[in-house]
């Protein structure tokens, strides 16, 4: 199974960056970063269908089984761009729908990074909720603190990737919906 990490932060250079770079040197995933894309915010009308948006979804679709979304951590959601980035699913449920059946089978991990370990399971809900709509089987996630170093558990969260097996990571931020 391909695999690739979807990344969305509103820098480049950020500590999002730092861990997505770690979990491509551990895991040999590609990536897809947002910001290299121009893709705007739904809209009922579709009148940004001529944007990037559809086209990097034909190609993640077509290349790649499982999709880790990796995202900061903004005021207890996941970034801005990250969350215009599942919005725009909805394109694919109105006027793309043959494209978006083909997400069904396909598979779906997170991974997140913050300052501290805040988060709730509510945070995981747009991820873990949106697979189960879409028919994709929602692997699991975990949150990693960027002051620590997260190194065993992001290669503990690769492995339980690779191999589908799923069991908390540390104090349960891994888990299997």
């Amino acid at each position: 199974m391909k695999k690739v990490i979807i990344a969305g932060s509103s820098r480049k250079d950020g500590d999002t960056e730092k861990l997505v770079n770690q979990l491509a040197d551990l895991s040999g995933w590609d990536v897809i970063d947002l910001n290299d894309y121009q893709f705007g915010y739904y809209d009922y009308e579709h009148l940004n269908r001529d944007d990037d948006y559809l086209g990097l979804m034909q190609k993640l679709i077509a290349e790649y089984d499982v999709f880790v979304f990796a995202t900061p951590v903004y005021w207890y959601s996941m970034s801005g761009i990250m969350k215009v980035f599942f919005d725009r699913i909805t394109d694919l449920l109105t006027i793309e729908k043959d494209l978006g059946r083909k997400l069904r089978g396909k598979k779906m991990a997170a991974i997140s990074c913050s300052i501290g370990n805040n988060l709730g399971e509510t945070f995981w809900l747009p991820f873990s909720e949106t697979a189960g709509y879409l028919g994709m089987d929602y692997l699991g996630h975990v949150h990693t603190i960027t002051d620590k170093d997260e190194t065993a558990r992001i290669a503990e969260f690769v492995q339980q990737v690779n191999e589908e097996r799923w069991k908390p990571v540390d104090t349960g931020n891994v888990i299997k919906s």
